[in-house]
C-alpha cells in the first residue's frame, strides 16, 4: 500500500475548524494518517475573493482503489457543508480535499487525474508538500518536489500559520 497524499482547503471563516474534522473523518473513513503539514495560507488561486484560503497536506496510509477514494473524499467535503460543484470556474468553499498523490501511480480518468494536474502551478499545494517531502519525485514530471516549487511560474503569498 502506496501513501496517498490529499490537500484539506478552503476558505470560510470556519474553515479551520472544518479541515480538523476532515482530518478526523480522514483518519477514521480513509486511512490512518502518517503525517500532515503545517497550515498555510493564501490569497484565491485563478478568481477573486476577499476570503484567503487554508491550506494543509496529509499523508495517509489508504487501502482504498482511487475511484472509492474520490467518492469518500467527496462524500466528507458534503457532510462538512460543501455544495455540489455547479459551476467550471473557481469559487470560494468551506473544505476542498484534493488528492495528489497516491504514491508513484498514475491514474487518467474522466472524473480523477493522479497525480494532481496542477499541482505543479500551485505554491499554496508546493509548499505544504514540501513541507513533508520535498525529495519526492513527481512521477510524471520526473521532478523532486522541492525542484517544483523552485521553478512554480505561481508567485503568490503563501504564509505558514503554524
Amino acid at each position: 500500500m502506496q501513501p496517498t497524499v490529499l490537500l484539506l482547503g478552503g476558505n470560510d471563516q470556519n474553515t479551520r475548524a472544518l479541515m480538523e474534522q476532515a482530518a478526523e473523518k480522514v483518519a477514521t473513513e480513509i486511512g490512518e494518517i502518517i503525517s500532515c503539514s503545517s497550515i498555510y495560507q493564501s490569497p484565491p488561486w485563478g478568481f477573486e475573493h476577499e476570503r484567503w484560503f487554508l491550506n494543509q497536506v496529509l499523508v495517509v496510509h489508504c487501502p482504498m482503489s482511487p475511484l472509492v477514494l474520490l467518492a469518500k473524499t467527496q462524500e466528507i467535503e458534503l457532510q462538512l457543508g460543501r455544495k455540489k460543484k455547479t459551476t467550471t470556474h473557481y469559487e470560494g468553499r468551506p473544505i476542498d480535499i484534493d488528492i495528489l498523490f497516491i504514491g508513484d501511480q498514475t491514474h487518467r480518468l474522466p472524473i480523477l487525474e493522479v497525480p494532481h494536474p496542477r499541482l505543479h502551478l500551485r505554491r499554496f499545494t508546493l509548499m505544504p508538500l514540501c513541507e513533508l517531502m520535498p525529495s519526492f519525485i513527481h512521477p510524471l514530471l520526473g521532478k523532486t518536489l522541492l525542484q517544483l516549487l523552485e521553478t512554480c511560474p505561481d508567485k503568490s503569498i503563501v504564509e505558514k500559520l503554524d
